[in-house]
């Protein structure tokens, strides 16, 4: 089972307008509300690619019930701590000639809901997918992806972890199954810019002997790359489509490797591409009927 955790999800309430004047009345010309969190995002595309998941983390109030019954409602199992006080964050998303975001703080995460968090992480066995997806919410211990993967190591449970930074570097150790930074992210680990698949794939060695297992690099036009556990390297080339939308691409890409590896590293990088590209084309996540058509353009 693949299981996904979320320390923040939040309501995303995505509102479009001809024009925004601050100080006035503005009037919508549409409007959107998604269940939003990277771990939740690639649980939701894997539910499109009819692969199951638990979607795991934090919910508070009225709109931590929300975002559960919603995922209910698509067929994903949730097994969210629910936290007492305060409420899952709401997001607001204005999009006009420029794109303005107003995020949530999201509840207050005691040692008590995460002794709870640790008790559900227990229940897994090996061969069992674990992906930690995200920033740490301030009121975490920053270390809790070391804290968990630690707890862990050892079971047989694959580690998923699409971080940046220290938060990233500091699991390698743990030999994680799966990591995948944009080429961005790459570039700032090792205090340079990757503008080729070339130096992506030199970096992206570099994190496997560090302690990765597969390194999947996202390049937005440039396509992506991956060195497997093998050490054998892959490239990939871009969707064709007008970019909507730049939330949740890279979730939508982990999932779609995940559900396409056992079908070998080349087929999980296309599937991961296909997913990232029908993300980047939508208004929300990827749907299968456009991962269907995007990934028959990349073989």
């Amino acid at each position: 089972m693949i299981y996904t955790v979320t320390f923040n999800p939040a309501i995303d309430y995505v509102v479009r307008a001809d024009n925004i004047l601050m100080g006035g009345t503005n009037r919508t010309v549409s409007e959107d509300i998604f269940f939003g969190g990277k771990g939740i995002n690639v649980s939701q595309v894997l539910a499109q690619l009819d692969v199951k998941s638990v979607a795991l983390g934090f919910a508070a109030g009225f709109t931590g019930k929300a975002i559960e019954d919603g995922l209910n409602d698509e067929g994903i199992e949730t097994d969210f701590v629910h936290i007492k006080d305060g409420f899952s964050r709401i997001n607001v998303k204005l999009k006009s000639d420029r794109e303005t975001e107003i995020n949530g703080q999201g509840p207050n995460i005691d040692a008590a809901a995460l002794a709870q968090l640790f008790e559900k992480l227990e229940r897994l066995t090996e061969g069992d997918t674990l992906v930690l997806a995200g920033s740490v919410p301030a009121s975490m211990p920053k270390d809790i992806y070391e804290q968990i993967m630690a707890r862990l190591d050892g079971r047989g449970i694959r580690f998923v972890v699409d971080a940046a930074g220290e938060l990233l570097t500091n699991v390698l150790k743990y030999n994680p199954f799966l990591i995948k930074p944009n080429h961005q992210e790459l570039g700032e680990i090792f205090k340079t810019l990757v503008t080729s698949k070339d130096k992506a794939v030199l970096y992206a060695a570099k994190l496997r002997e560090m302690g990765a297992r597969n390194v999947l690099v996202s390049m937005a036009g440039e396509g992506s790359v991956l060195v497997d556990e093998n050490g054998e390297v892959y490239t990939c080339g871009v969707c064709t489509g007008k970019v909507r939308n730049s939330v949740g691409a890279g979730d939508s890409m982990v999932a779609g490797f995940l559900a396409g590896y056992d079908k070998g590293s080349e087929y999980a990088l296309r599937l991961g591409t296909a997913c990232g590209g029908a993300t980047a084309f939508s208004d929300g996540l990827a749907k299968r009927e456009d991962i269907d058509r995007l990934i028959q353009e990349l073989e």
